[in-house]
């Protein structure tokens, strides 16, 4: 099949009207043609205006022969299911982060999707800004040498003011912090680099807010093939996005220079072996578009979806331990739950 690939958007929330906004310049790949969200009265104006037939029951989505993937922009909890009923409809799926709150429920999205030759795509749209995209590729190339350290902290304050009933603060929805808001994109990229975590030590904290949840966290990683992370979130500070790479032949720090809801470009500061510590500035670019476009170029056949199956459950299964971490204030074994399949059955 050819031409743009038909989504439902579900979830017209905070995030899903910013892909909505952004999907506008890419018309050639992908298009939205039936939107869902509970709360009509706050988007039916906005889908009227685009012209995109909206209701509210996500059967209405899977029904639709119109609808080749769904998009899910939804709370946390319900990832699992949407998914199942997604695959059982023969959509693809992309799934905003995290895909689930336990690896048992992730290993199982997975397997459903590989079982069924759908495309599983991931909200990790951190992947797609181009200094990050570059460090991988220099990463992967062994420019860096042996990868030993990161740090990265990742923190806004747009949480702060929400009405406690928003899902987005509900400690059920979002344990430990902003780890589930922030922290996953720092814990996707630490998997990325260094592959499954062995261990955690977590610590959460309530320190300048009246969020459920706590608003400041930190967690110090272990990896199974040697190697740490450090990862950092607040939910009560201003905006700061930090990653910082360091390997045996040089180090990558990238700062981004605003929110990549409304991203203003990065400033990416760099040493190798033997050299000088440079500094450059990185234009802006529109990451979660171009995320979302990988998707509909790997649901064509035109490309490789980048993140793997064994990143998203690793990422998960990492995720869970800082979970119960943050509860237990010890330091936390990371498990991928066994006997599950996560590649297409031949």
């Amino acid at each position: 099949m050819s031409g743009p690939l038909n989504i439902a958007l579900v979830g017209l929330g905070w995030w899903g009207q910013k892909m909505l906004s952004v999907l506008e310049a890419a018309p050639e790949d992908i298009k939205v043609v039936r939107a869902i969200e509970p709360n009509l009265d706050g988007v039916r104006a906005l889908c009227e205006g685009k012209g995109i037939p909206v209701s509210a029951d996500y059967a209405d989505a899977l029904a639709d022969p119109a609808v080749e993937a769904v998009v899910l922009a939804t709370p946390h909890s319900l990832h699992t299911a949407q998914i199942a009923e997604a695959v059982k409809a023969g959509k693809h799926i992309f799934c905003e982060k995290p895909l689930a709150l336990t690896a048992e429920e992730a290993t199982r999205s997975v397997a459903l999707c590989a079982e069924a030759g759908l495309v599983l795509g991931m909200g990790h749209e951190r992947r797609w800004e181009p200094p990050i995209a570059d460090m991988l590729t220099r990463a992967d190339a062994g420019e860096l040498g042996r990868i030993q350290q990161i740090e990265a902290n990742f923190s806004h304050d747009k949480f702060v003011s929400l009405d406690k009933s928003n899902w987005r603060v509900k400690s059920t929805e979002a344990p430990a912090g902003g780890m589930t808001a922030t922290g996953i994109h720092l814990l996707d990229l630490s998997v990325r680099l260094l592959g499954a975590a062995e261990s955690v030590l977590c610590i959460c904290e309530q320190l300048s807010s009246d969020l459920p949840q706590g608003d400041t966290v930190a967690a110090y990683v272990k990896f199974a093939g040697g190697g740490t992370s450090y990862v950092s979130a607040s939910l009560s500070n201003p905006f700061m996005s930090r990653f910082t790479v360091y390997g045996s032949k040089g180090w990558i720090d990238i700062r981004d220079k605003a929110h990549v809801e409304a991203p203003d470009g990065w400033i990416v500061t760099s040493a190798m072996a033997g050299g000088p510590i440079e500094t450059v500035e990185i234009g802006k670019a529109e990451p979660v578009k171009d995320n979302l476009v990988s998707f509909a170029r790997a649901v064509r056949g035109m490309e490789a979806y980048p993140i793997t199956a064994d990143h998203l459950v690793d990422n998960i299964a990492l995720l869970e331990a800082v979970f119960r971490s943050a509860k237990s204030g010890a330091i936390e074994k990371v498990a991928r739950p066994a006997g599950q399949k996560l590649e297409k059955a031949s």
